[in-house]
Order: C-alpha cells, then sequence, then structure tokens
C-alpha cells in the first residue's frame, strides 16, 4: 500500500471506529461536490477535532474566516450551547448560498450568521454587528490574507481566546523561503507574525489522512 493510501485508509478507519454515522454531514459533502465547489472542505477527523476544541474550551461565540460549503460551520455550530453564535465570513455568493441551505439542513442555520463579501472588508464591521469579540476563531480562507486574518482575529480576541489556522504544511512547501506562491508567502508571514506576538502562545500539528499532508497552527491568547 503506498502511503498516501495508508493515510486515506486509516482516516476512513478513525471515523468508522470513533464518529457516529452521520448521514447528515455526508449529505452536505456530496451536496458541494454537486454544487462544484471546490473539494477543500475539512476531512471528517478535522471537523470533529475543531468541534472538540470547541466543546473543551466551552466557547459561546465563534467566528470563521472562509466559509466556503459550511462543512466546518457546521461541525463547531454543533459545539455551541443554545445561546451561543457562529458568525462566518465569506466571499462567494455562489457558496454562501450552498452554505446557507447546508446549514439549514444540519439543523445549526439559527445560531449562525453567514456574512457575503471580501473578508477584509466585512472584518471592521463586525463591531457595529454586536460582535465585539470571540472566544474562538478559525481561519481557513485565502492564505495570502493570513497575516491580515491573524491581525483581525487578535482585534476581536479576549484573554484565552483559541484561534486556530488550516492549511498550513502544504505538502511541506512552507519551508520554501525562496517561494513566489502568494499562500506560501502567505502562510509564512503569518508564522513570523505568531513567533514575534506577544499576545499569543501558539504551536503548529502536521497532519496526514485524506487530505494529504498538511496541518494546523493552534494558540490561545494570553491573559
Amino acid at each position: 500500500m503506498e502511503e498516501h493510501e495508508t493515510w486515506e485508509a486509516l482516516d476512513q478507519y478513525f471515523s468508522e471506529k470513533l464518529h457516529a454515522f452521520d448521514p447528515v454531514m455526508d449529505w452536505v459533502l456530496e451536496a458541494n461536490e454537486k454544487a462544484e465547489l471546490p473539494p477543500i472542505d475539512v476531512a471528517p477527523n478535522q471537523g470533529k477535532f475543531l468541534y472538540l476544541l470547541a466543546k473543551l474550551k466551552g466557547v459561546k461565540t465563534i467566528l470563521e474566516i472562509g466559509t466556503l460549503g459550511g462543512y466546518s460551520s457546521i461541525w463547531m455550530a454543533r459545539a455551541l450551547p443554545d445561546d451561543g453564535r457562529l458568525v462566518t465570513l465569506e466571499f462567494s455568493e455562489k457558496h454562501a448560498a450552498v452554505a446557507q441551505s447546508n446549514m439549514k439542513k444540519a439543523g445549526v442555520d439559527g445560531k449562525i450568521d453567514v456574512i457575503i463579501g471580501p473578508a477584509l472588508e466585512t472584518l471592521p464591521t463586525l463591531k457595529d454587528k454586536g460582535f465585539s469579540s470571540f472566544d474562538m476563531i478559525f481561519i481557513d480562507a485565502d492564505k495570502p490574507n493570513n497575516p491580515h486574518y491573524l491581525e483581525w482575529a487578535l482585534k476581536l480576541s479576549t484573554p484565552g481566546t483559541l484561534i486556530v489556522g488550516d492549511n498550513v504544511v502544504r505538502n511541506g512547501n512552507v519551508l520554501n523561503k525562496e517561494s513566489d506562491d502568494p499562500s506560501i508567502k502567505g502562510i509564512r508571514q503569518f508564522i513570523h507574525l505568531l513567533s514575534e506576538e506577544p499576545r499569543i502562545e501558539s504551536t503548529a500539528i502536521q497532519t496526514v489522512g485524506i487530505k494529504g499532508y498538511d496541518g494546523f497552527v493552534v494558540g490561545v491568547v494570553k491573559k
């Protein structure tokens, strides 16, 4: 068995053993595929990882930068209490429409606000909309803007806020400091800012699986 086949088989094994049968989430992925959204949702075990982080932290408010079809949004919204709220920012009207349909199907649409537009334009409006800070922030949008998203995440944090950034390994290409790829440049700057930022403690976790070789950054805003 090839290495990547082993990764995928293990993801399948862990999902079968550790996740309850969930036809709704399978339906969401199928709906995203039918709508021809790019297949870049988090993997099921990564979705549950986000869910468990939110559960462990006992969060009541979540900000997600990058909605796509709402797969990760639904995972995190399920971890919220009845009075919890998730705000998710999506550039594409098409993606947002698919996501809203998926959220309704999953029964969590009442906990979620989908805000459409470029995130760097909608982020400054959140305080006026009544969202001055969040308990958890998930950054999973266009990677060249990751440094700007981190700056906004810190502005919208309080001590103890959990900040998670996705896709920070990219098959190891983030090591290439000479890369002209805007996504690699954005991630490297994102990591550099984290290394210099005194307000947050962070680490990175490499992952392999059905999404290939990648990883997360996880950080907590200091008191």
